[in-house]
């Protein structure tokens, strides 16, 4: 079943009862205003994104949240995404699959790695071919010239022939994160990714810190920024899409504002669909696809981690 992504952008507070969130709601006057019908069964959901400062949660929630591998995504004064909640156990055999990620041996590693890299730039190349109709050649040529943990950084060098022509119709763009539009919604598309990532980790038993070539002591989700790698074209490939729509309501490019209807759309990006294993799937169950296939990679069940293409 795929999980729901819930966005509260305005004042409300947020409970339990009988297994279900409830949604209170202030009325005009800032005065509570019962939920009615407003509740939804925990189980359904997967993502709940919190972009208010306004928003009480109690705990019996999140508590019910975390325990049914929930993610919680908290925003800054921004409106970005700052803060992420995940459950510390997700997984009947976590122990045993966390010590086989950290006694992985480096040849592994590089190993997943090649694969990671040579995944993402496919994908890149396809967004560039049908999207922005630019030759692809070069991007397949270096995907299949990627050698065991990428030791030539071709992830450089096609990232930086991606990012070249991408945007191209964009005034001075540079992908960063302080850059100019539409840098804001990879960023805000990026963060959602993330967080669905390190979910299907934790539910996979695996330790989101623990990265494959991701090493930072500050970044508490190394292994998550490894695995979303080669999902990362499917949002870049909705962001186009969002800017090629508002470029046709005689928005410029780089005025583009992260406003509630662009953010709306950038929060179907849990039901993106995606191939992966020769079968058609919502992206956010194929991340649980790919995780798995992760965690057996560390067990020495197999060697190649299931990531998706493009349909």
């Amino acid at each position: 079943m795929i999980k729901r992504t819930l966005y509260f952008g305005n004042p409300a507070y947020l409970s339990l009862r009988n297994a279900q969130l409830v949604i209170h709601l202030p009325d005009a006057n800032g005065m509570e205003e019962r939920a009615g019908n407003n509740t939804i069964p925990v189980e359904d959901i997967g993502i709940v994104l919190l972009d208010h400062k306004q928003i009480t949660i109690t705990h019996g929630l999140l508590e019910a949240l975390l325990e049914n591998n929930s993610a919680v995504i908290t925003c800054d004064s921004s409106r970005m995404p700052v803060g992420l909640v995940l459950p510390l156990s997700g997984n009947t055999v976590q122990s045993e699959r966390f010590q086989a990620q950290i006694d992985s041996s480096l040849p592994l590693r590089k190993q997943l790695w090649q694969q990671t890299i040579q995944a993402k730039i496919i994908n890149q190349a396809y967004v560039l071919k049908n999207i922005r109709g630019e030759v692809v050649k070069n991007m397949l040529v270096w995907a299949d010239d990627v050698k065991s943990g990428d030791s030539d950084n071709l992830e450089a060098r096609a990232a930086a022939y991606y990012w070249a022509n991408m945007f191209a119709f964009v005034p001075d763009f540079r992908r960063g994160r302080e850059g100019v539009p539409p840098n804001n919604l990879l960023n805000y598309g990026y963060a959602i990714l993330r967080a669905i990532v390190a979910r299907s980790l934790v539910g996979s038993g695996l330790l989101p810190t623990l990265g494959i070539h991701h090493h930072n002591r500050y970044n508490a989700y190394c292994l998550a920024d490894d695995i979303m790698e080669p999902y990362r074209p499917f949002v870049d490939k909705l962001v186009a899409e969002i800017v090629t729509e508002e470029m046709e309501k005689g928005i410029n490019p780089d005025k583009i504002e992260l406003n509630k209807q662009v953010k709306s759309k950038l929060l179907s990006i849990p039901v993106l669909d995606v191939m992966i294993n020769s079968q058609r799937s919502p992206l956010m169950i194929a991340t649980g696809i790919t995780t798995a296939s992760l965690a057996k990679c560390y067990l020495g069940d197999i060697r190649k981690i299931a990531y998706p293409e493009f349909l």
